[in-house]
């Protein structure tokens, strides 16, 4: 398992670079990832929106006069191109560039162009923690609010083939709840035990699914055995799948600001992998997203 994202960019560089779509590019900080990627073998890209602010943009940012921009000046239209072009196969990424992202949602899940595959789309954090042996994953506390069984369900299948794709053939898997008992008052506990018990049958992909269990069991194998549980992931947890966005949020914030983690992540449940960051995240943040995208996507 990956340790930090230094050996996350460096497995992607071992890779073929994939070619990623860039929907409505014309950010100055999207290109500055786009270029550290092009930079380290990563990628290379296809830049579509209004050409005449993409250029001088990717000037700035040093982009090759040779990479490929599409010009469609319209924001809508220029997703959907994006998003297109990924369908057709000439790229393998979808990157959001400056586009609202209920739009940029919009062109993916688009009936004639779009990139459905059938699951439902959810997110997918990793999170670099100072002092942690290896990469945590979190999901899903950035798109679904309150997710029913069949949709946790989804989004688990996403997050573990995800992790599977990125050579974690076997994750252990923490399906959080407040307490580790069965209780119909919590219906958090229910779900989790109906998925653990499903993991037994070969429905989800590879992995270790433990559920109902609490976050201090998950991370500690001394909590674990202080509270007498027999855990086999207590204190190795590789993916978190959190019971609603509220609690995933929480955790995400607190690792960032408390603990100062690196965060990075992609949307899950498409048919490529996306990379869909907020305006507010940093250079190093995008170009973490792109690796881990890359790194998803299968060996050729």
């Amino acid at each position: 398992m990956y340790c930090n994202y230094q050996q996350v960019i460096a497995a992607a560089q071992a890779r073929r670079p994939a070619v990623i779509s860039v929907a409505v590019a014309q950010d100055a900080e999207v290109l500055e990832a786009v270029k550290l990627a092009y930079d380290s073998g990563i990628a290379t890209v296809i830049l579509v929106g209004n050409a005449a602010q993409i250029k001088p943009l990717a000037e700035q940012a040093g982009l090759s006069a040779a990479i490929q921009i599409v010009d469609e000046p319209d924001v809508a239209k220029a997703a959907l191109k994006a998003v297109s072009i990924v369908r057709a196969g000439e790229a393998q990424v979808l990157m959001k560039g400056f586009i609202n992202s209920s739009d940029f949602l919009k062109a993916v899940l688009n009936q004639e162009e779009g990139l459905r595959n059938g699951r439902l789309l959810s997110h997918l954090a990793v999170f670099e923690i100072p002092g942690q042996p290896k990469l945590l994953f979190v999901t899903d506390g950035g798109m679904n609010i309150a997710p029913s069984l069949a949709e946790k369900q989804d989004i688990l299948i996403s997050a573990m083939l995800a992790l599977n794709g990125m050579g974690l053939a076997k994750p252990n898997v923490a399906v959080l709840t407040a307490n580790e008992q069965v209780n119909p008052r919590m219906p958090a506990t229910m779900d989790a035990k109906a998925l653990a018990d499903l993991s037994l049958t070969g429905v989800l992909p590879p992995g270790i699914v433990e559920g109902p269990i609490a976050l201090d069991v998950a991370v500690s194998a001394a909590a674990a055995q202080h509270k007498n549980i027999t855990s086999k992931i207590a204190g190795n947890v590789d993916l978190i799948l959190v019971p609603n966005i509220e609690t995933g949020n929480a955790i995400g914030k607190t690792l960032i600001y408390y603990a100062g983690a690196k965060m990075a992540g992609l949307v899950l449940g498409a048919s490529s992998p996306v990379v869909m960051t907020s305006r507010a995240e940093t250079v190093e943040g995008k170009l973490n997203s792109i690796a881990l995208a890359c790194l998803g996507l299968p060996e050729k």
